[in-house]
This record gives C-alpha cells, sequence and structure tokens, in this order.
C-alpha cells in the first residue's frame, strides 16, 4: 500500500474570490471548479477550495518548495499577503503566506546550516523564540 500526495481543503468565503487570489497571487492554475468547490495547483501541490464548507477559515499547510527567497520575490512582486518572510528554523526555511480568508500557506525550503534560527510566527500573531520551537 502507498499514500498518495495529500490536498489539503481550505474553507473560503468566496470560490471565485479564492481562486482569482491563488491564481492571480499565488501562481497556481485551476484544475477545475464547480458551484461552491475548486481545485487548484502548482506543480505537485493541489488545494481545494471550498465555500462556507468542510473545515473551518484559518486552517494551515506546509508546502515544501526548492528555495523558499525565490518564492518570496515571486509572491512579493504579485501582491501576495506575505504574513512572516523567509526565517531559517530547525526544520525548514520557511515563510508563511496567508489567503484572503485566514488561511496560511507555509512554504518552506531546505534550513540553512550557519545561519541562526529565528522567531516563530504563530496563529495568534505572536512570536516565539527559537529555544520554544
Amino acid at each position: 500500500m502507498e499514500f498518495g500526495p495529500a490536498a489539503p481543503i481550505f474553507c473560503v468565503a468566496n470560490v471565485v474570490a479564492s481562486v482569482d487570489y491563488y491564481v492571480g497571487k499565488l501562481g497556481f492554475k485551476v484544475n477545475w471548479q464547480v458551484d461552491g468547490f475548486a481545485s487548484v495547483s502548482r506543480d505537485k501541490c493541489t488545494i481545494f477550495l471550498c465555500q462556507q464548507d468542510q473545515g473551518h477559515v484559518g486552517a494551515w499547510t506546509w508546502i515544501g518548495v526548492t528555495d523558499a527567497d525565490v518564492l518570496a520575490a515571486e509572491l512579493t512582486a504579485s501582491g501576495a499577503a506575505i504574513r512572516n518572510p523567509p526565517t531559517n528554523y530547525p526544520w525548514a526555511y520557511e515563510m508563511q503566506v496567508q489567503d484572503p480568508d485566514g488561511n496560511v500557506l507555509r512554504f518552506g525550503s531546505d534550513p540553512r546550516k550557519d545561519e541562526p534560527f529565528g522567531m516563530f510566527l504563530d496563529m495568534h500573531g505572536r512570536f516565539w523564540p527559537a529555544t520554544q520551537i
């Protein structure tokens, strides 16, 4: 038995507006869209967007990328909502991006070996020192 890739389902207020954000700001493409539900993807990453159903607004997901700095520059230029810029942690060099509904996408690449660990921004907007991570 083998598991396939995961596809998080984000609860959104308006599927059309969310699809516009994921395509226009985050560089995703639309796989399919029906009334109140859509699938968007970028490379091997797929996310489902469900209008006012299937979960709670403010969900989080972690997505591995090859270079968080390159992605940060791209998303900043497109006007995406960067919640926390690329920061080094023990598990990854990671950034947080927020969608219009408050769902958070954590994009991470390999941690930087000779760089100190930074502060982690939690769901309440509080920073945790590296000693608490």
